[in-house]
């Protein structure tokens, strides 16, 4: 199948990007170095291209009842201006996929998927669909830049009135933005270094892109790639769609009981319900290596013994802690902090410990 490619895509590749296959779609992943780039947003400011992420427009008056019956979180608790972290459970007690709800106006949502579901996304909000909530695919339509960093704020006042400095985490703005009307300016971002999420229509990016840069340019600004942006999420313990959380594990074995609301009925509550009044089998957790040594998705860990208890969902090598890190799936009695595990790596049994997450406390 052939690639897609976002609006930028020529403007990556005459900056230099690698460009690679990504959920379908031709994206950078690096511009210069993974970490050189790690650390800019971690210390200044950088500006990811995250265009292929996936927008649903929900309307009307049945908007709100269609998105509490699609999602684990209580999405009736949002005011416009105000976004949720939720996701969409399946039928079998896995998940479909998780995402961002922005609630635009009174009954007016704005949905933010993952690139690689957005097409299976959207079939499955739409099966549930029964009443006549209006549903619009934008995905195609538009980029998003998430500006990351401590000198985010500096780096893009410039370009607008709206006060970011006053903007809480996981709230967003409408307003005028690098000279283009009506922009979401969103506190928002998956990398625990603070920033912003700006959505612009595809016809507005290169120029409001541009801008970005010129105004960052001052506070050290540079493009950042995906390689980074895992590393980046990875040592703040956020989950990725297709590693962390698949089709198969359950928002409760992820650690996602926070966004799980049994106050309202939504898809398969009832056994999402059974499932957190008896207990998990297993957890997702985050451990820190204890000998040198990576730990990659796939690695099997493994108790004292030697006996299988569990598998690493993404591991890298920590920038900013200088020690391998991990998420993974155990067997609930090895989920507790301070629990000793071995990761295999290349048929040795490194020793790793279980933590508390995040691996990297920010210092915001």
């Amino acid at each position: 199948m052939e690639l897609k490619k976002i609006a930028l895509n020529d403007v990556h590749e005459a900056l230099g990007a690698k460009m690679v296959p990504f959920a379908g779609y031709n994206m950078p992943v690096r511009y210069s170095s993974d970490l050189d780039e790690h650390h800019t947003v971690r210390k200044a400011v950088g500006i990811f291209d995250v265009s292929h992420m996936g927008e649903f427009l929900v309307s009307g008056p049945q908007a709100l009842d269609l998105i509490q019956r699609v999602t684990t979180n209580d999405a009736s608790k949002l005011t416009p201006g105000k976004i949720q972290y939720s996701c969409l459970p399946n039928q079998e007690g896995g998940i479909v996929d998780d995402l961002l709800v922005y609630c635009l106006a009174p009954e007016e949502y704005m949905l933010v998927v993952n690139a690689s579901n957005i097409e299976k996304d959207w079939n499955w909000i739409n099966q549930f669909n029964t009443e006549g909530a209006e549903l619009k695919n934008i995905s195609d339509e538009m980029s998003l830049f998430a500006v990351q960093g401590p000198k985010a704020v500096d780096a893009l006042q410039s370009l607008t009135s709206v006060d970011l400095a006053s903007m809480v985490y996981y709230t967003f703005d409408k307003g005028e933005f690098a000279g283009v009307p009506n922009v979401i300016i969103s506190a928002t971002g998956y990398t625990g270094a603070g920033g912003f999420e700006i959505y612009v229509p595809n016809q507005n990016a290169k120029e409001v892109f541009q801008k970005i840069m010129e105004a960052g340019a001052a506070f050290g600004i540079k493009p950042i790639g995906l390689g980074a942006r895992d590393t980046l999420r990875l040592e703040m313990g956020f989950c990725l769609y297709g590693n962390d959380i698949t089709d198969a594990t359950s928002p409760l074995e992820a650690g996602l009981g926070w966004i799980t609301k049994f106050n309202k009925d939504f898809v398969n509550a009832p056994n999402l319900k059974a499932q957190k009044e008896q207990g998990v089998r297993r957890k997702l957790i985050g451990f820190e290596m204890q000998e040198q040594g990576i730990p990659r998705s796939h690695y099997e860990i493994v108790n004292a013994e030697g006996a299988t208890i569990g598998e690493v969902t993404s591991g890298t090598m920590s920038p900013s802690l200088g020690k391998g890190v991990g998420l993974g799936y155990v067997q609930t009695e090895y989920s507790a902090p301070g629990t000793e595990l071995f990761i295999k790596v290349r048929n040795k049994q490194l020793r790793a410990q279980v933590v508390k997450l995040p691996f990297y406390k920010p210092t915001l």
